[in-house]
């Protein structure tokens, strides 16, 4: 994980929900940003809130945990 806070500017970044998210509990996801040096995750349900701040390597490696590729997850 990265120890520095995000820096960029939160207006330019075009955040994500899976193509998992059911539309009925939408607000119940989180979302996904690429930055210039970090992948960002958020609670959509709080999307002024805190968040999570990732190296690509660190993001890389967690998806397939919670894809459920690694017997547990998702």
């Amino acid at each position: 994980m990265m120890r520095k806070p995000f820096a960029g500017n939160s207006s330019e970044l075009r955040w994500f929900k899976s193509s998992y998210s059911d539309s009925s509990n939408g607000s119940e996801c989180v979302e996904v940003a690429a930055a210039s040096d970090a992948v960002l995750v958020r609670d959509s349900k709080n999307t002024q809130g805190p968040r999570l701040a990732l190296t690509p390597t660190a993001w890389a490696a967690f998806v397939p945990y919670a894809g459920g590729g690694g017997g547990e997850g998702r």
